[in-house]
């Protein structure tokens, strides 16, 4: 089973900390839904024995598009790969695209899953954020949304400069008074060239706290484990039956296919990534040419990946695949690296899997990255 990833790049306004790729101009809004259509028909016979579970719509913010341009872009997957009797089928959505008739227009569709940016409930950290939305209309799309759609995932930040505990936790609970049933939650990180890095060298907004963001940490694990979610990834929480399928396949190693500027591939062998400049990928589309370029993965770098994401998930590591996969050289060395942690109460082994205890999760990035074997 494999999936299907298709960047919209293109958002209302740049939002403070964002780094992702985006136009804020429609200009070639059509032209770039026109050249998408035929990436995905392009790279057809790259899954020749691949049946596509999902299909996930991301960006920049595909609830910019007309639910016509929605529509035919899914159609294009369907008419060019096998797909699945009942695909998960996500759009990403900001909460002022999200009105109720564009709410109903979305669930009239093969959409069965909507992914919301709310970032936060309050209006002050929206504004910090230049978020298009206000916090109003956060909650009046989730009103509506959930009349509509089962799936509903959110997304919330955490470490928010001067948020105080109390606020974050009440973030969290007006998320759940919407009975959502999976929240995706990150911390604000600071990215260079943002206008959040640029607001903080000037002393405008304070650096985030990295104690604070790990305390946030605890009471999002602490408070939605109360409310039956499963925390199976570092940032993502899901209850039973709700775990995002397009994002378990990329920690799980399944192969996916990105469209796009700026989308990456991966086929259990190599990886790819598209052009990250609008004008350039529509001219490479146009001349019939695909605007990637590609890695092969050496042992060593499949390895580091599966350590990666095998940390941060429910599912751990595995020290029979290490073996079966990488060989002897390859476990000795993570069983070395990986004692301390162990020692330390960040690591455990249960059932030939290495996992990250309660404490070591939120610092699993910085264990993992210990646990690599340099090429």
């Amino acid at each position: 089973m494999s999936g299907i990833y298709i960047h919209i790049p293109f958002c209302k306004q740049a939002c403070h900390y964002c780094d992702f790729h985006f136009s804020t101009s429609l200009k070639k809004k059509d032209e770039m839904v026109l050249a998408l259509a035929k990436e995905i028909e392009m790279r057809k016979s790259e899954f020749q024995n691949e049946v596509v579970e999902t299909i996930y719509f991301g960006g920049g913010t595909p609830s910019i598009l007309a639910i016509e341009d929605l529509r035919f872009l899914i159609n294009e997957v369907y008419k060019n790969f096998e797909v699945t009797e009942n695909p998960e089928i996500t759009v990403e959505a900001n909460p002022d695209d999200l009105s109720k008739e564009r709410i109903i227009e979305l669930s009239d569709n093969k959409i069965n899953r909507l992914s919301i940016g709310i970032q936060s409930f309050f209006e002050d950290d929206l504004k910090m954020m230049n978020r298009a939305h206000n916090s109003a209309e956060a909650k009046e799309c989730l009103e509506f949304a959930t009349q509509y759609f089962d799936n509903i995932s959110v997304d919330l930040i955490y470490g928010i400069p001067e948020m105080s505990n109390e606020k974050w936790l009440q973030n969290i609970e007006t998320a759940l008074s919407f009975n959502i049933p999976h929240i995706s939650s990150y911390a604000l990180t600071v990215e260079p060239k943002t206008a959040l890095h640029s607001f903080i060298q000037k002393g405008i907004i304070p650096q985030p706290d990295d104690e604070v963001a790990q305390e946030h940490f605890q009471i999002l694990v602490d408070k939605l484990s109360e409310n039956d979610f499963i925390h199976y990834e570092l940032s993502n929480f899901g209850k039973e039956n709700y775990f995002s399928k397009n994002n378990s396949s990329y920690w799980l190693g399944k192969k996916y296919i990105g469209i796009g500027p700026s989308a990456h591939s991966y086929d259990g062998e190599k990886r790819s990534w598209n052009v990250s400049n609008n004008t350039l990928y529509l001219k490479s589309i146009q001349e019939n040419k695909l605007p990637s370029e590609t890695e092969m993965l050496s042992k060593t770098d499949r390895y580091n990946e599966y350590v990666m994401t095998g940390l941060r998930t429910i599912w751990g590591i595995s020290l029979d695949r290490i073996q079966t996969e990488f060989g002897t050289t390859f476990l000795d060395y993570l069983n070395q690296q990986a004692a301390k942690y162990i020692e330390d109460h960040l690591l455990f082994v249960d059932e030939n899997v290495l996992r990250t205890t309660k404490k070591g999760k939120f610092l699993s990035d910085g264990i993992a990255s210990d646990l690599f074997m340099l090429n």
